[in-house]
């Protein structure tokens, strides 16, 4: 049976509000919310039903998507005339926030801030589109420390907040270990220290940590430090995958703008095969856009072990969504949301019914 795997990012510690703010996203990349229109290719042709559209994403690889889709100037290509706006959040809630604000029409994001922003607005204020891609999250432990599994007990683990997708991935992996540790203060069999991503590196090399369960890049960040990878999340999953991040739009921009969406839908899908076909052109791509982003790219030592672990797909995985929240729940860290109509996958596929490809799964939580 799969352990747990969930993506709620950025939690509250509140008891009291943290059901309210469990989807909060921890970043994990290293650049900072940030408009950005620079390099964006021009709009040219017919204009759809919007002028524009505004996009937001995390400049980390587990949103390829948008990176390689923005450098590439795939998206902006199946707009034509409508010009593509990007805006970059380091953080689920600052992104769901925009979204409800009318500051960004569609964005990437990981389920937790999906499921909290849909439950919060009793279903009225977003609907997941599209997938984007799955896995890309590691245990990574002190050789030195830690050799197996086993040894995990009494050792201090870091993940990126309380209530976030690895952190209840790794509570929920304690649990089935048969260990015990307080969701809350962290305290138990196993030590887990919330530490943002940015930090996590240096709190390991000072040795404040014996190791962490989190996304690339911090994983491979950590590998470069000496860290040696214990265990794939994806290794506890049917077929080794599980949604990281999917497209999210606002409701009233879908119902307004369908033509809008239909062809981010077009350029994600096309993306994502660009992606599949040219992996190493695409790696490139992606770094390219980073430096863009945070005027930084990664270095090889850690974009070159961090890609190849993350999957790129155009099915959302809807079963999976569904999993993670019944694992936050099983924690205590949310009170059962209802999900129902959370997914909206009919311009999806038609995308994929008309490129000849079977149609994928809302595993019952779409639209009726």
């Amino acid at each position: 049976m799969p352990a747990i795997r969930t993506t709620l990012r950025r939690g509250a510690v509140s008891a009291a509000v943290l059901p309210l703010l469990i989807g909060a996203l921890a970043s994990c990349g290293y650049g900072s919310e940030k408009d950005d229109d620079s390099t964006a290719p021009a709009a040219t042709g017919k204009k759809l039903s919007a002028d524009a559209v505004r996009l937001g994403y995390f400049p980390n690889l587990t949103h390829a998507t948008a990176l390689v889709g923005e450098q590439e100037g795939i998206l902006q290509k199946k707009l034509g005339g409508t010009l593509l706006k990007s805006t970059t959040f380091n953080a689920g809630p600052s992104a769901i926030e925009a979204l409800n604000a009318g500051s960004i029409d569609i964005g990437f994001i990981g389920p937790s801030p999906s499921i909290n922003g849909f439950a919060k607005s009793k279903g009225k204020n977003l609907r997941i589109v599209a997938g984007s891609a799955s896995g890309g999250v590691k245990l990574v432990v002190n050789p030195k420390k830690i050799k197996t599994l086993e040894d995990l007990r009494g050792k201090r683990i870091a993940t990126p907040q309380l209530g976030n997708t690895q952190d209840v991935a790794f509570l929920n992996w304690i649990a089935e270990k048969g260990w015990k540790t307080d969701a809350q203060s962290g305290k138990g069999d196993v030590l887990v220290v919330r530490t943002d991503n940015k930090i996590t590196p240096d709190a390991y090399s000072s040795g404040s940590i014996d190791g962490a369960w989190v996304p690339e890049p911090t994983a491979s960040k950590l590998v470069s430090q000496g860290a040696k990878v214990l265990l794939d999340e994806t290794e506890l999953w049917p077929g080794k995958q599980f949604v990281i991040t999917h497209l999210i739009v606002a409701q009233k921009f879908l119902k307004e703008h369908p033509d809008v969406v239909e062809a981010v839908v077009r350029g994600t899908v096309e993306t994502n095969a660009w992606i599949g076909a040219n992996p190493d052109r695409a790696k490139k791509s992606a770094n390219a856009r980073l430096k863009a982003l945070t005027g930084k790219p990664l270095p090889a030592e850690i974009i070159d072990p961090a890609w190849p672990s993350i999957r790129f797909t155009d099915d959302p995985l809807a079963a999976t969504l569904k999993t993670q929240a019944d694992h936050a729940v099983q924690a205590g860290l949310l009170k059962q949301p209802e999900l129902a109509g959370i997914y909206d996958l009919t311009i999806l596929n038609k995308v994929l019914k008309a490129a000849g490809r079977p149609e994928v799964s809302d595993a019952g939580l779409g639209i009726r």
